[in-house]
């Protein structure tokens, strides 16, 4: 084997997305001793203080900025985590791709499609690889479900069901942070969980055609904060507007024939990380919730009537397990989901080809975001813009 070459990283942003980058980086090798490029860890950016000095004393980063354009223009990098709110996606992804440097991007790539289209041509135009963090497309359930799928196990896919639910932004008093501004975020529960939704989807079932979409605030008020953070304490005082949606609910018609149903909320009292799939074909049909991470349901080679479900659980062989755990009913966590992620980016800039998800694959959710959109807005079916 070749001796491995160094790949000189960077993160923007530092809070809980930015430390789960940098973990990842840490362990790509432990999981992947035959990784051709090893990590090190040699800059962040974060505006807090606090996350500087959390960033280099307790991850070993060599050098920490208040401002990320110091990052971007007076380190010598090869890859750069952009892992801040979304209001910052665009002009840090552009001018690390202008820079020459590779590309690791929280979704939704942008607060809208425009943005979302600004980052990948300029991705494209400086020949440098890029990773979209649709972390859910690499659990090896998922990746099971979709090689059945491909095989025709199911037969010919008739419908799916698409959850996303959590609780996040149920307390009618938790703080007006950057996520319910549209001028920062560029939209709710859209870009943040249905993009994910989307993506999921299309990775096991295919393109979406058209669709027609409903959405609606029901928290409409929130305390004003000057924290940042995701998720507040409850707060008192002023109150202002949430300008984005909380609630979305879609009809879908796949390229293919089949039709799906999606429903997505941030203020699901009871439900945490309730995301999950299901898939309904005319031989068989499965299911994947991402709380049991490790287990897909399948209801395979039976009978069309009387056909009952059956617990795998994923054992090596399935997707990627094998690197993280020796066996079945071991689990894997949402950390390794992001290793896995790293190493399909590792395998990008290695070989120049592009493996995983991707700024086109970022591309894509934010056309169908925008599709649903404007068909809440309109009240119509909308076509997706699908190719084939």
């Amino acid at each position: 084997m070749a001796h491995p070459r160094p790949l000189r990283v960077g993160i923007v942003g530092f809070g809980w997305m930015g430390q789960v980058h940098a973990r990842a980086y840490a362990r790509l090798r432990h999981h992947y001793p035959d990784s051709p490029l090893v990590p090190e860890l040699v800059s962040v950016a974060d505006p807090a203080e606090h996350r500087r000095t959390e960033a280099t004393v307790g991850y070993g980063f060599g050098t920490a900025y208040a401002d990320w354009a110091e990052l971007v223009s007076r380190e010598a990098l090869d890859l750069v985590s952009v892992t801040g709110p979304n209001f910052v996606h665009r002009d840090v992804a552009m001018a690390v791709a202008q820079a020459g440097r590779h590309l690791w991007l929280e979704k939704p790539a942008g607060r809208n499609l425009a943005e979302t289209r600004q980052i990948a041509d300029a991705a494209r135009a400086a020949g440098v690889q890029s990773a979209v963090g649709f972390n859910y497309r690499n659990a090896p359930a998922v990746e099971r479900a979709r090689q059945l799928i491909g095989e025709g196990r199911l037969g010919r896919v008739e419908h799916v069901a698409v959850r996303l639910l959590a609780d996040y932004a149920a307390h009618p008093d938790a703080g007006l942070t950057w996520r319910f501004e549209n001028a920062q975020a560029g939209s709710g529960v859209l870009g943040d969980l249905v993009s994910h939704g989307v993506d999921l989807a299309r990775h096991l079932v295919g393109e979406i055609e058209t669709l027609v979409a409903d959405r609606t605030t029901f928290l409409s008020t929130r305390p004003r904060v000057e924290a940042t953070a995701d998720r507040s304490a409850p707060a008192s005082g002023e109150r202002g507007p949430v300008e984005n949606e909380d609630y979305v609910a879609a009809l879908l018609r796949f390229t293919d024939g089949a039709r799906g149903v999606l429903e997505s909320s941030r203020v699901a009292v009871g439900e945490q990380c309730r995301y999950g799939i299901e898939v309904h074909g005319t031989r068989g049909a499965l299911a994947w919730d991402f709380r049991r991470m490790g287990e897909l349901q399948v209801a395979l080679d039976q009978d069309f009537v009387d056909a009952g479900y059956t617990t795998h659980l994923i054992r090596p062989g399935d997707g990627e397990l094998a690197a993280f755990q020796p066996g079945a009913g071991v689990a894997m966590g949402f950390d390794d989901l992001k290793v896995v992620e790293l190493r399909r980016l590792v395998g990008s800039i290695t070989t120049g080809q592009p493996a995983g998800a991707t700024l086109d694959d970022a591309v894509r959710a934010a056309e169908l975001v925008a599709a649903m959109i404007t068909s809440a807005d309109t009240g119509t079916w909308v076509s997706t813009g699908a190719r084939g």
